[in-house]
């Protein structure tokens, strides 16, 4: 496992994450596979890099800030008060614990997250 030391990079898009199939029960679409290589924790919030091939897929969230930093996909509520998130390399955005989404991946996404 890679980890995240003070002054030594992680080069966070070469970063080899090993993929599982999603759980049949979230697939709406293809046959996506997801996984995520954690890198450590500071002050009590963890970090790691977090993959998503494309296809849909649902999930509930736990919370995390990420950035993109590869692909493009779209993350739906089921709170139809909440907009759509664009994902493409470059957004940061906030999930709460709890959010129902679906993940419609375009192109295989890769991001950094945060979670405490």
């Amino acid at each position: 496992m890679t980890r995240l030391e003070p002054g030594t990079p992680v080069d966070a898009a070469a970063l080899p994450v090993a993929l599982g199939a999603v759980p049949t029960d979230q697939v709406r679409e293809g046959a996506p596979a997801a996984g995520a290589a954690e890198l450590g924790t500071v002050g009590g919030v963890e970090i790691g890099v977090w993959e998503h091939t494309p296809g849909v897929s649902t999930d509930v969230e736990a919370d995390e800030v990420f950035i993109v930093l590869a692909g493009v996909a779209t993350v739906s509520f089921d709170d139809p008060d909440l907009p759509d998130l664009d994902l493409r390399p470059g957004v940061v955005a906030r999930l709460s614990a709890g959010m129902r989404t679906t993940w419609t991946v375009r192109e295989t996404l890769r991001k950094v997250y945060l979670a405490p």
